[in-house]
């Protein structure tokens, strides 16, 4: 990763700390998250834009993937 310094103002910052503490993320993953919808999409890995993105809670998710996006089947 490379590191950056970006300037907020006052109203920015606090809204975005907000934001972030309501998701459970840091500050620089809700950073991340929002530039990643404003770039354009490389048109070979488009799923891409959505890596990293979603949560499901469940740290054995990626062995349940289809339980994760399907739902359970009960």
């Amino acid at each position: 990763m490379v590191r950056t310094q970006i300037s907020l103002t006052n109203e920015e910052y606090t809204a975005a700390k907000r934001e972030a503490r309501r998701l459970g993320i840091s500050l620089a993953e809700l950073l991340r998250r929002s530039l990643r919808t404003m770039l354009p999409v490389d048109e070979e890995r488009p799923w891409m834009r959505y890596a990293g993105s979603i949560e499901s809670g469940d740290a054995s998710a990626s062995q349940n993937l289809d339980d994760v996006v399907y739902g359970r089947k009960d």
